[in-house]
């Protein structure tokens, strides 16, 4: 019998105050470092989690490190200058080699395990709606609500179109809510 997938209204957290807590709570186990350094490049990039959760460490040393993207094949480039003295706390004492988000069973911390983290997190902010897309949607969200550049972030993203991009990052229901919000009829 086939497992039936489930599938959540996966959100970004839209304001700084939800990004805080998110972090202040990933900060709170054992790993809390290497789940805020994930959870920020993250924000920060835009990357699906299964191109974060495969970094190395030499793959961080620089500013501008490219990569190629597991599920498009597609070489990116990162954007980590703005985040190099956190980076750069991290990653004292380990070699280039060593997994930069090393599992406690040996190798990289699996896709999976950050979706398990995340929706502990969600669920002591009282959310269901968080996920390992919630990095990704949040980077765009800000991003277009700091730029209004949907054609730069739908090229970052490898979207077909801007349309696809403003629904993905949630602004179309965002503009859908503010405009239902005024309106009513018969009233």
């Amino acid at each position: 019998m086939a497992r039936k997938k489930r599938h959540y209204n996966v959100q970004p957290l839209r304001t700084k105050k939800e990004i805080d807590t998110f972090l202040q709570i990933l900060g709170v186990p054992v790993e809390g470092k290497r789940n805020q350094l994930l959870f920020l490049i993250g924000i920060n990039n835009g990357l699906r989690t299964s191109d974060i959760v495969t970094l190395k460490v030499k793959d961080v040393k620089e500013d501008n490190p490219y990569i190629v993207e597991q599920k498009t094949g597609k070489v990116r480039q990162l954007y980590l200058k703005n985040m190099r003295p956190i980076i750069d706390s991290y990653i004292v004492g380990k070699k280039n080699s060593d997994w930069l988000f090393p599992s406690r069973q040996g190798g990289h911390i699996e896709r999976n395990t950050v979706y398990v983290i995340f929706r502990e997190a969600a669920k002591l902010m009282g959310r269901n709606d968080i996920g390992t897309h919630t990095m990704r949607k949040t980077f765009g969200y800000h991003y277009y609500q700091k730029t209004h550049d949907v054609a730069t972030l739908m090229k970052i993203f490898n979207h077909s179109s801007e349309s696809v991009t403003k629904r993905y990052i949630g602004i179309e229901s965002d503009d859908i809510k503010k405009t239902m919000d005024s309106f009513h009829l018969g009233f």
